[in-house]
């Protein structure tokens, strides 16, 4: 019963041992995926929304130009069927609201706004409705003609961050599960020769000195070869010393 608990014991190190530098390893690693995975993830989705915005802004340009409001109505309704886009609205070079699709145009909408005829991009962040909306404004040839403005659920940004993540993390913390399933099989492979050895060192000390030490871990060629070659010469050793009592006994 002791030496099978010593066994176990021996086994449950090796594989616990094993087991904890996989998790450890697989922990820092998912720390480090989630990190450069959701910053890229992020800047990927931002290209997206400023490739949507490019497309409204290349679009509302001739109808800016020709002054067609219902055209540029209906095409900042059309982009608001983007998935993740909450709003768009269109605002001229002197500061006015062409198009919109936000019903009641907000006034602290209008706050924050860039001069008008700005030709840079444009970036904030904004509440509607108690969610956040990140918005993206671009100049219309280069701000003549004014801004196409684009607001992005925020909310939906981060459940396709998360989305992603999981699936990423999800892969991940297979490592350390089949990483204890090795690792039992390795601490088993480890074990059983020593194993052996002490069941034939056992026989040893109860008298029975033909139990020699043979197979595979005598002729390994490593610390538990070693180990069973000097555990066949002492055996070998008490057998000849016990002969020649026996004879001077006799």
């Amino acid at each position: 019963m002791d030496r099978e608990s010593r066994r176990v014991g021996l086994k449950w190190k090796i594989a616990g041992i094993y087991t904890g530098v996989m998790l450890i390893l697989a922990i820092l690693v998912t720390v480090g995926i989630y990190q450069v995975t959701q910053n890229t993830l992020r800047a990927q989705l931002d290209r997206h929304a400023l490739a949507i915005a490019t497309n409204l802004t290349d679009a509302a340009a001739g109808h800016m130009a020709g002054k067609n409001l219902l055209a540029l109505n209906a095409l900042a309704s059309k982009y608001t069927l983007h998935d993740g886009v909450a709003y768009t609205f269109i605002q001229n070079s002197r500061g006015e609201i062409l198009a919109q699709t936000l019903g009641s145009f907000p006034a602290e909408f209008r706050q924050g706004l860039p001069i008008a005829g700005q030709r840079q991009v444009h970036r904030r962040e904004l509440s509607l409705n108690g969610r956040t909306v990140r918005e993206i404004g671009l100049p219309v040839l280069g701000g003549q003609l004014g801004t196409v403005y684009v607001g992005f659920w925020d909310d939906a940004v981060e459940r396709e961050i998360q989305s992603a993540l999981l699936r990423i993390i999800g892969i991940i913390a297979l490592v350390p599960v089949v990483g204890a399933l090795l690792s039992f099989l390795v601490a088993h492979w480890i074990v059983r020769p020593i194993v052996a050895l002490t069941e034939i060192a056992d026989k040893v000390t109860h008298g029975d000195l033909d139990a020699s030490v043979s197979g595979e871990s005598a002729n390994a060629r490593d610390e538990i070869g070693e180990l069973a070659r000097s555990l066949e010469r002492m055996r070998a050793s008490l057998k000849a010393a016990m002969a020649r009592l026996n004879r001077q006994a006799a």
